[in-house]
């Protein structure tokens, strides 16, 4: 291949690998989006807000949107409100392999209610948790990958606020 030949290779493949953020809004980030509140409901069950742990607010100091957790007495959620796209919305997986856990691959799930979920087992010290995941918008979206959503809400398909549901629980599927 000449070296000419060789730099509009180049050149082509940058521009195509770069070519899904040309239709990106550049517009800022929404300043004005209204929280609505944490659900005081989860699946038919209370819920009581529970304290976040340091690196949780840490976190959260930097994150587009707002995070909570919460228990209805067997299980711990947690809530992230997303009003922008960003890559600061991790999967649980990573969160939880992050914490040193060991994990089951990834299954799609579908609840009995009809929602879809992706959800996977994580074991640390020989204590399994069942953990799913979902992220939905204000008209019934949703996506059960972190990848799949953030793509998604970037090439404007889908507009926040969005909500981020993790849901951890002892009783394995």
């Amino acid at each position: 291949m000449s070296p000419r030949a060789w730099v509009a290779f180049l050149v082509s493949s940058a521009l195509l690998a770069t070519s899904p953020l040309w239709r990106a809004s550049r517009a800022a980030e929404p300043q004005g989006a209204v929280f609505p509140g944490w659900p005081t409901t989860f699946e038919g069950h209370p819920l009581r807000e529970l304290p976040l742990s340091e690196r949780e607010q840490r976190f959260g100091m930097g994150f587009p949107g707002r995070i909570a957790r919460f228990t209805d007495g067997r299980r711990e959620l947690i809530f992230r409100w997303v009003h922008a796209p960003t890559r600061q919305l991790h999967s649980a997986e990573d969160c939880f392999r992050g914490l040193g856990y060991t994990l089951t691959p990834a299954t799609l799930w579908r609840h009995p209610e009809g929602t879809s979920w992706q959800r996977f087992t994580a074991v640390r010290d020989g204590r399994p948790l069942g953990v799913r995941e979902a992220i939905q918008d204000g008209a019934s979206r949703r996506w059960t990958d972190v990848s799949a959503w953030y793509w998604s809400a970037l090439m404007g398909d889908t507009e926040g606020p969005w909500w981020a549901i993790t849901v951890a629980e002892g009783e394995i599927w």
